[in-house]
């Protein structure tokens, strides 16, 4: 699609199959031009065919959020042949797991380039063009490790706590240019087969779990939703989601 919502565009930066995708769905539901950017934009074609055959925009893009360069030609891509960018989600970022001694130093720097510096690139992109039009909203998916550093994850924990400093160091200065930027801590394992590839990989079959013990990529894009359309004199900067059942 080449023309822009009723509403603008929401650009999904790191866009992946469970919450980017959600994200997509609900916004475009609601008449936003979805952009759905990552890495290899054809993995993200069944989700733009959906959108479109319910009556909705969407496009998927490729590009590389680690790279400066590739993240201002998003930008300028988008604006240009979508239209204005109200809302900005950065959702990229790998789950990395290894033990502290062999964590290497190429692994660490990967982890923080791509879920802290990308982040830093697309909301500083973001705000370079919402701040001339005095609108727009800044979205950042957080984790558990956004605020607590556990046991191998010293690589992951680093780049989240980093992009959290970054989040909110945004939000303080951008606010008051009337651009919302609000984290969202993800403290809980998501429904996604991501998800259920891990926790059945010991034995094979998906062991039993209480009922809604799993956050579904839905609630995070109704989050996601409801922040965007908070109004200006009762912002969130930070929110945590969390299954009933998850122990913090």
């Amino acid at each position: 699609m080449t023309e822009s919502g009723k509403s603008g565009v929401a650009l999904l930066v790191g866009a992946g199959d469970a919450i980017g995708a959600a994200v997509a769905r609900r916004f475009a539901a609601e008449g936003y031009c979805v952009c759905m950017a990552r890495r290899d934009a054809e993995k993200s074609r069944s989700v733009v065919q959906e959108i479109v055959a319910l009556g909705g925009m969407a496009r998927a893009v490729s590009t590389d959020v680690r790279s400066e360069q590739a993240v201002q030609a998003l930008f300028a891509q988008v604006e240009a042949e979508l239209g204005p960018v109200e809302v900005c989600l950065f959702n990229a970022g790998a789950n990395v797991n290894t033990p502290l001694i062999e964590t290497s130093g190429r692994l660490f720097f990967k982890a923080w380039e791509l879920a802290c510096y990308g982040g830093f690139l697309t909301g500083r992109e973001a705000a370079r063009y919402m701040v001339p039009r005095g609108r727009g909203t800044i979205l950042f998916t957080g984790a558990t490790a956004s605020v607590r550093g556990g046991s191998g994850f010293a690589a992951f924990a680093a780049a989240k706590f980093g992009l959290r400093a970054v989040a909110q160091s945004m939000a303080r200065e951008l606010a008051p240019k009337n651009i919302h930027v609000a984290h969202l801590i993800i403290d809980g394992a998501i429904d996604s087969e991501a998800i259920h590839g891990r926790l059945s990989a010991a034995t094979g079959i998906m062991p039993e779990r209480p009922p809604d013990s799993l956050i579904q990529t839905s609630s995070v894009a109704e989050a996601y939703w409801a922040l965007h359309n908070q109004s200006r004199d009762g912002w969130t900067h930070e929110l945590d989601l969390r299954p009933y059942s998850e122990p913090w």
